[in-house]
Formats: structure tokens, C-alpha cells, sequence
């Protein structure tokens, strides 16, 4: 008779665990930075807000105690009665609404017709598109001024002077805004998205509408804040058509303060505080949800 002996079982091998992760790499987890970091960030930051601060202590002084040396590092009493004076002296009421009406509407054109043609040189196949976009780079590169006395005479002929849509109309295209949309869409919107949309049956501005727009919402946001920011600050332009009529945008008005054989510096720096308030607001405001479609954006990408 013969037994059968079986071997004892073997319990089956682990698996080798994997690495763990720090806690702050892990999914879902926050990056903490080190103090050289923070040290870094506040440093950025007191150097940023120091023109600003400066503006608001110049603002809060008299013209007598600015011109002391050294000059003063703290706020005084003075700060809403030259806010008052500087918004009474630059009539800066009518200034605001001029300036958010040529800002908005520049920004609003520009957003859309940088999308339109950044989409039509990302994704579509033409003739000569290399050649038009190295054009339209090419015009970057002008300096403005070159082009103020042609633009000028053309104002001068179509009768816009001191008209708003003067300042309006020269600034409703801008080439580094269908650059940028032209290099967020190369990558944002796969060609795929757009063949099964014209398989579907949908016509090119369909595309646009329902395809386009929608995946360039985080970059549109970005320039329309820059253009408006910019169409904002426009000093040159603005004060070489809009002189006459007593309604400029707020930087020409702010020029106009602390005029005299001794020039108000107290005024003017009022003045450009409450040049600069609107777009703190305006950042404030929208900011975040800027900088989250931003991120958005670059996630899906």
C-alpha cells in the first residue's frame, strides 16, 4: 500500500507595494512651499503694490510737503479732499463713461474677431495662410507711432475728430490677440471635435458658435481683460483726437489736472488713483474666475 504525501500549501507571493507618494504629490493634495518661498512671494509682492501705495500716500499729501526731502512714507489727511477737487477739476464722471465705452467695446470686437481668425489660421487649410500669418506678426513688430499721421488724416477725412469713434474704430483688431487665440487653439481643440461636428452636419459658423467659442472661453477671458486694461491706459491716441469737445477718456483727463506755473503733484497723483481704481475693481471681481478657467482650460488640454 502506497501513501501519497502532498507538500504543505505555499502561500502565494505578495505583491511589491508601490512607492508611497508624499502627502503633498498625492491626488487632491496641496503643494506646500518652503519659507525661501514664501520669502520670495512677499518680497514680489511689496515691490508690485509699492507704486500703488505711493500714489495713494502722494494723493493724501499737498503739493508743499511732496516737494520736501525726504519725501513722506505715510498717509496724511488730505486723501479725499483731492479725490474730490481732481474729480470735480477733470470732469473724470464723463471721463469714466467715455473710456468704458471705448474700452468695452474694443475688447468685446477684438475678443471675437481674434477668436474667428485664430481659429481660421489654427484649423483650417488654405492657401497662403503661412504666408498671412507671418504678415500679421510682422505688423507686431511697427511701432505704433509710425502709423498716427496716416490714421490722423483718415480721422480728419471721415469727420470723427474728437468723436469717440475715433479712438474706437482704429482699435477694433489687434494682431497679437489672433496670435494668441491662433496658439491657444492649436492645442485646446483637437481636430476630432470639429470633424464630428461637420459630420453632424454643421456649417462653419455653427462650428464657431457651438465648438469654438465654448473651448476658447478661458483664453477669450484672458484677452479681453489685457485689451481692456490697454485700451484703458491708451494715452497717445486719445489726446491727439478727442481735445476739442471737453469729453476725453480718463487719461487724457487726468493730463489736464494740476495745471499752472506750478504743477499740482498732489492733484495728479489723485488723479491717477482714480484712474487706477476701476481696474483693481474690475480684477477683483472677475480675477478668479479668470485665473480658474485658466486652469480649466490647461486641465482638459
Amino acid at each position: 500500500m502506497t501513501t501519497t504525501v502532498t507538500p504543505p500549501e505555499t502561500a502565494p507571493a505578495k505583491a511589491p507595494k508601490p512607492p508611497r507618494r508624499p502627502k503633498s504629490a498625492r491626488a487632491g493634495g496641496t503643494l506646500h512651499g518652503g519659507p525661501i518661498a514664501y520669502a520670495i512671494l512677499i518680497v514680489f509682492t511689496i515691490v508690485s503694490l509699492f507704486p500703488l501705495v505711493w500714489t495713494a500716500i502722494a494723493a493724501s499729501r499737498d503739493n508743499q510737503r511732496l516737494a520736501q526731502n525726504p519725501p513722506p512714507f505715510w498717509f496724511g489727511s488730505n486723501l479725499f479732499k483731492n479725490l474730490e477737487i481732481a474729480w470735480k477739476d477733470a470732469n473724470l464722471g464723463e471721463a469714466f463713461l467715455n473710456t468704458t465705452i471705448v474700452a468695452g467695446i474694443s475688447a468685446a470686437t477684438i475678443v471675437v474677431l481674434s477668436t474667428i481668425a485664430g481659429f481660421a489660421f489654427a484649423k483650417l487649410r488654405f492657401k497662403g495662410r503661412n504666408a498671412l500669418m507671418l504678415i500679421v506678426i510682422g505688423t507686431m513688430m511697427v511701432p505704433p507711432q509710425l502709423s498716427i499721421i496716416p490714421l490722423y488724416m483718415m480721422v480728419a477725412k471721415l469727420d470723427w475728430s474728437d468723436q469717440l469713434q475715433a479712438v474706437i474704430f482704429p482699435s477694433l483688431v489687434s494682431a497679437f490677440g489672433v496670435f494668441f487665440m491662433r496658439q491657444y487653439l492649436l492645442q485646446a481643440l483637437p481636430d476630432e471635435v470639429i470633424e464630428a461636428a461637420r459630420v453632424d452636419g454643421a456649417s462653419s459658423w455653427r462650428v464657431v458658435w457651438h465648438v469654438v467659442f465654448p473651448a476658447a472661453r478661458p483664453a477669450m477671458a484672458v484677452l479681453g481683460m489685457l485689451m481692456f486694461v490697454q485700451t484703458w491706459n491708451d494715452f497717445l491716441w486719445p489726446f491727439l483726437v478727442l481735445t476739442q469737445t471737453g469729453s476725453p477718456t480718463v487719461q487724457v483727463a487726468v493730463a489736464g489736472l494740476g495745471r499752472g506755473y506750478t504743477p499740482d503733484q498732489s492733484l495728479i497723483m489723485a488723479g491717477a488713483l482714480l484712474g487706477t481704481l476701476p481696474l483693481l475693481l474690475v480684477f477683483t471681481i472677475f480675477g478668479k474666475q479668470i485665473v480658474g478657467g485658466i486652469m480649466q482650460g490647461a486641465v482638459k488640454g
